[in-house]
């Protein structure tokens, strides 16, 4: 088998899923119950959830759990929209979004809240300019994501946010950094709310966090009692968040040196894919080596996309969450509507060896030029 759809999902990383199962079966109690075996659970929460804020340089009670990046979106934009719609309606985001942040931000204009889409240029990086123009009195928030998660294109969001800031001091800045985290650096700082997800960094499903600047007050979704931040009540999920905090830790571990290794394998992809015929390589030089796009001229890739899994290769198309639609990111980027219906996503990782890239470029030049001939007939 070789996977590379690693941008959809990872598997757990076996020292992860040792931590999670051995939590699961010694710290099974409620960390809200008095008696020992609940404050041992709630010893064992506090800890982890200082380990992820060490790692983060943020304190503790900007971390809240959720189940997983939307959860995280969710949270941060509709409770920064409802905390805030006296003094503002007007929301800004970027044409190269996750779709979570598309179905979040049409909810909010039901309620009144107004969306505005700033323009990026030729290779996916935020317009400055048309972003300043865009901020007015009434912006109470802008949300770019770190990473694109068709593309792989990085925003610089330091520069994003000292232009939001200069615009309009009290307009935040969420960022979806859940493509981020594990592949390039990230700082918490640069924003002031963040997403991030536990299986996109070799954790378990139906885990995630929201960072909230504590000089931030939004409203909450879920409401009940809890001993935890009051934007997520209920009994915390102790063995998930202690597995979080392994993940990320293992995450954050020889990044630049993983890193020039996926270059490497993205370069060998790019150089034997781009001198054929009919496709088409989505990457600018803002696009991070772990995820590379193509397009596919006469092939539909779901097409394609199948008989690479009689190989037992796996690809996706654009995000997991969006298959079979057409890619909105290649869109924003290259105005070409042929070229966004076509794409395939491979996503790679520092899992992936030489010898599976050499075998993908093979089996993959076989299924092009047998369904590229179908089509031909």
């Amino acid at each position: 088998m070789i996977y590379l759809d690693y941008s959809a999902t990872t598997p757990i990383n076996y020292e992860v899923l040792e931590s999670l199962t051995k939590t699961s079966k010694e710290y099974f109690a409620n960390p809200n119950s008095l008696h020992t075996l609940g404050v041992k659970s709630r010893e064992l929460l506090t800890s982890a959830t200082k380990q992820i804020s060490d790692l983060f340089n943020v304190l503790d009670s900007e971390i809240t759990f959720t189940s997983g990046s939307t959860e995280a979106n969710n949270m941060a934009l509709v409770g920064v929209a409802l905390a805030n719609m006296k003094r503002g309606n007007h929301i800004i985001t970027s044409k190269l979004e996750h779709p979570s942040i598309y179905k979040i931000l049409e909810y909010l204009q039901t309620l009144g809240f107004e969306v505005s889409y700033v323009d990026n240029d030729s290779d996916g990086l935020i317009d400055f300019e048309d972003l300043r123009r865009k901020i007015r009195p009434t912006t109470i928030l802008v949300s770019i994501c770190a990473v694109n998660s068709e593309v792989g294109v990085r925003q610089p969001l330091k520069m994003i946010r000292q232009i939001i800031k200069k615009e309009n001091a009290t307009t935040f800045l969420h960022s979806d950094m859940t493509q981020a985290l594990g592949k390039i650096p990230v700082n918490f700082h640069d924003v002031d709310l963040a997403s991030v997800s536990a299986h996109k960094i070799y954790g378990p499903k139906g885990i995630g966090l929201l960072y909230k600047n504590s000089r931030i007050n939004i409203i909450p979704l879920i409401h009940g009692s809890s001993k935890d931040n009051s934007l997520k009540p209920g009994t915390p999920a102790v063995p998930l968040i202690v597995a979080m905090a392994k993940a990320i830790r293992l995450a954050l571990n020889d990044l630049d040196r993983r890193e020039t290794f996926v270059a490497r394998l993205n370069e060998r992809i790019v150089k034997e894919l781009e001198v054929i015929d009919g496709i088409k390589i989505n990457k600018t030089k803002y696009s991070i080596p772990h995820i590379l796009n193509i397009s596919l001229d006469n092939i539909r890739p779901e097409t394609f996309i199948h008989a690479m899994e009689e190989y037992e290769i796996y690809l996706g198309t654009n995000t997991a969450c969006s298959s079979g639609e057409i890619s909105s990111s290649v869109m924003a980027i290259y105005n070409d509507r042929k070229r966004a219906s076509g794409t395939i996503r491979i996503s790679l990782s520092y899992l992936t060896t030489t010898d599976e890239i050499n075998k993908f470029l093979t089996y993959f030049k076989i299924c092009y030029a047998k369904l590229n001939a179908l089509v031909q007939k």
